[in-house]
């Protein structure tokens, strides 16, 4: 596959609400269940996952690739793990790609991490309450081994549950929804396209409801990407001996996820940024 397919600093003042508080303390359940990161995806691309990736046939780049792990439990979107497995199967370093999470024969747990390089929880969920259920018994573990070398990737829902109450307190900060920030510019929860600032040019990516990253002050972080008010929209940070990188925007959207939403991205469906930001959370160190 090509890329095109054929300042940290303080939390922003007058930061919302943390949205992920508002999806399971607030909404009534007809609402949560419409609310968060509902990213899209083709059904024809969860049932090939469901036919290849179950048990680990069709995941091989070559051997000598790394491991990593793509959760795919009752999360809410089809074609989501699938994407970030394609995604991870055909880039520039390839690895190999191995499920995990309720369902897919593969329990999240410290033995299944310790084989693996990355840890990636994608986007496509709309209750976090209800994933968190699922994966706060691996929340440890999850901890442990980023702790220990491991590096997490989280995009959009996999974000937010890389921030605390609830997820697994991996930030040096914590999420709110860019769309609840007072000066946002997005006002609604719908699929689109949102420019953003990506190491000082201008660029556009699919979001559908991700977060913003409030940061600690003087926080040890790299902020690859801002929104168009400032706020951190990608970011990568160390935590202990490993790394954490995190995307408000979905970076791994492919053209059937545009086609589907009717969307255009005016700088082309390019997976660069995805590829740039996979390099820098799992690059050897």
């Amino acid at each position: 596959m090509t890329d095109m397919d054929p300042s940290v600093g303080p939390r922003p003042p007058g930061a919302g609400v943390d949205r992920r508080r508002l999806l399971f303390g607030i909404l009534p359940a007809a609402a949560l269940l419409a609310a968060g990161c509902g990213g899209s995806g083709s059904d024809e691309r969860g049932a090939r996952a469901d036919s290849d990736e179950r048990g680990g046939r069709g995941n091989r780049p070559g051997d000598g690739s790394p491991l990593a792990l793509v959760y795919n439990g009752p999360q809410g979107c089809s074609g989501c793990a699938p994407s970030v497995a394609d995604l991870l199967r055909r880039a520039p370093q390839p690895f190999r790609v191995t499920y995990v999470g309720p369902g897919t024969g593969v329990p999240l747990t410290a033995d299944a991490l310790a084989d693996a390089q990355l840890y990636v929880q994608p986007g496509g969920g709309a209750d976090l309450e209800r994933t968190w259920r699922d994966l706060r018994g691996s929340a440890n573990a999850v901890r442990d081994w980023v702790r220990g070398g491991g590096s997490y990737l989280g995009l959009c829902f996999g974000a937010y549950l890389a921030g605390r109450n609830p997820g697994f307190d991996l930030l040096p900060g914590d999420t709110d929804g860019y769309i609840d920030l007072p000066d946002t510019t997005i006002h609604h929860q719908r699929d689109t396209v949102v420019p953003v600032t990506w190491r000082d040019k201008k660029r556009h990516m699919y979001f559908q409801d991700g977060p913003a990253f409030l940061l600690d002050e003087d926080a040890d972080a790299d902020v690859l990407a801002t929104y168009p008010n400032g706020s951190a929209a990608v970011v990568v940070a160390p935590y202990g001996k490993g790394r954490v990188g995190v995307s408000g925007p979905h970076p791994e959207a492919d053209r059937s996820w545009y086609a589907e939403k009717g969307l255009r991205n005016p700088d082309g469906v390019r997976f660069d940024l995805a590829h740039e930001l996979v390099g820098a959370t799992a690059g050897r160190r």
